[in-house]
């Protein structure tokens, strides 16, 4: 009982409606008549107008990235023929051989393009841990290229006080983390929920799109640029101060009063967004696809992402099809319930096999969290089963030998439909964390381009295609009694 209300302290309840969609305007109706028009028999969709601002293009604009090394290899051609501006916002930076060409590559071109401008967020207790770190990695950057370079931690207000003083690294990180994956290059923007480390280089599956468009990197870059004023400002000297724009220390003050400005900044941002996106669309008559930016800071109380992916479920149409991916399966009992009660849909959900869990063989008890996912997809799939509804819930496990899975996102399918016209992707994992603690970010893509629809679906298939069906598995593979205690005090933590 101590434990559960010594954590349950560290952050305040987050249940109420997204303050975001209410502080969103309305959109004008021929926005909406311009949506229908342009993609029949995607009606059901139109209601993403009112909730998200709308970036229109086509779907020669996207690439589907599906391997880790082409991943790396777009990220380092990207920053050597970037001319004005990169931002990337990840969790954090590795500190391996390849991490190291990574971080010369930007020196190079930092070098020689004098006015290209870096900006990198990360997380501040992932990217400090340990004496060779993200922050070490960067610190040669930022002492050589004086206002070409920024480099921002962000510091949940949840760790401050006596938990800030007492609790360890690594432990620290269960409060809430920096988890958003944006990597932008001039007018490029690559959304993936892949960290910039050896293993997402190289043998850990996610997914990656880049997307080129103007408006669209405008977009982000400001949304990083807001982020990283109430994050901590890394100076030459190697320590960590205020943003020349922001006067609050995320561990001083009141927590209130952090939050209160920080999430003004973001609301502010997107309502600004989605008041221009009138004159976005009209000027826009080609687009056969659409990307509706969506955003999760449940430490700053912004609930958008979480708000849109649950009437995203809730309003599937009879005969429709859903496909979700998560590295991690601890759907929300919101999530969990809106499957079983109010979803019509077809649905696969894939998932990381214990083995190829990236917690799989750690130190500690962190080594039985691929168990205790195994034992959350239990309990749902148990529910479902006393709901009547596991015939239309199929459980899946990604594995393959060598290998971790991380990818997550969504893909949903019309009736009658055999390509995807949606497609969730970014760095939630619809989670408990990804809900609560961390900030989170991913788009909404709809599309009418048969082309993009083909390289989605492609991409989809190549994951399942290294699956097998999991309900028995998941419901026979043995949890110890004290998981199961940890489970329920835990859950949302990891």
């Amino acid at each position: 009982m101590f434990l559960r209300r010594f954590f349950s302290s560290f952050a305040e309840p987050l249940n109420q409606p997204s303050d975001l969609i209410g502080y969103i305007q309305q959109t004008p109706q021929v926005l909406n008549q311009s949506f229908n028009s342009a993609t029949a028999g995607l009606e059901s969709l139109t209601w993403l107008h009112n909730v998200a601002p709308c970036f229109p293009l086509r779907g020669d604009q996207i690439q589907v990235i599906q391997e880790p090394k082409h991943f790396y290899d777009t990220l380092v051609e990207r920053i050597s023929i970037a001319k004005n501006r990169i931002f990337l916002a990840s969790l954090y930076l590795g500190t391996g051989q390849l991490e190291s060409n990574f971080v010369q590559t930007l020196r190079k071109s930092l070098q020689q393009q004098s006015t290209l401008k870096v900006n990198v967020l990360l997380d501040f207790t992932r990217g400090t841990r340990g004496e060779i770190n993200s922050k070490t990695m960067l610190m040669p950057l930022v002492k050589d290229f004086g206002e070409q370079m920024q480099l921002s931690l962000y510091h949940t207000p949840n760790l401050r006080g006596m938990t800030k003083r007492w609790i360890p690294p690594r432990w620290n990180e269960l409060l809430g983390l920096q988890h958003m994956k944006i990597y932008l290059f001039d007018d490029a923007v690559l959304i993936s929920g892949a960290n910039l480390s050896n293993d997402y280089f190289t043998n850990r599956q996610d997914r990656y799109i880049l997307i080129e468009d103007k408006a669209l990197a405008d977009f982000y870059a400001e949304f990083i640029s807001r982020v990283q004023e109430f994050s901590l400002a890394v100076r030459k000297d190697s320590e960590v101060g205020l943003h020349h724009n922001w006067k609050i220390l995320p561990y001083e003050g009141t927590k209130e009063e952090f939050t209160e400005k920080a999430k003004q900044r973001i609301m502010d941002l997107m309502q600004d967004a989605y008041k221009n996106q009138q004159k976005v669309l009209s000027n826009c008559v080609k687009a056969d696809t659409w990307i509706f930016p969506l955003i999760e800071m449940g430490q700053i109380g912004i609930h958008h992402d979480s708000v849109v992916t649950k009437r995203l479920l809730s309003n599937c149409v009879a005969g429709s099809r859903l496909k979700l991916a998560t590295g991690y399966f601890n759907l929300t009992q919101e999530y969990m319930d809106t499957l079983t009660h109010k979803c019509v849909a077809q649905c696969s959900i894939l998932m990381a096999h214990p083995n190829a869990n990236g917690f799989q063989g750690a130190r500690g008890p962190a080594g039985s969290i691929p168990t205790a996912y195994s034992l959350i997809a239990k309990s749902f799939y148990e529910s479902l089963v006393r709901g009547q509804q596991n015939h239309r819930v199929n459980f899946f496990e990604y594995e393959k030998p060598g290998w971790t899975y991380h990818a997550k996102g969504l893909w949903y399918y019309l009736p009658c439909c055999t390509l995807p016209n949606l497609t969730l992707i970014g760095s939630s994992n619809f989670g408990e964390r990804s809900v609560n603690r961390d900030l989170e970010t991913q788009i909404c893509l709809i599309t009418t381009s048969q082309d993009l629809s083909g390289r989605l679906q492609a991409e989809n298939e190549r994951l399942f295609s290294l699956s097998s069906t999991a309900e028995r598995q998941i419901t026979t593979r043995p949890v110890p009694t004290w998981v199961q205690a940890v489970v329920r005090i835990f859950r949302n933590f990891f």
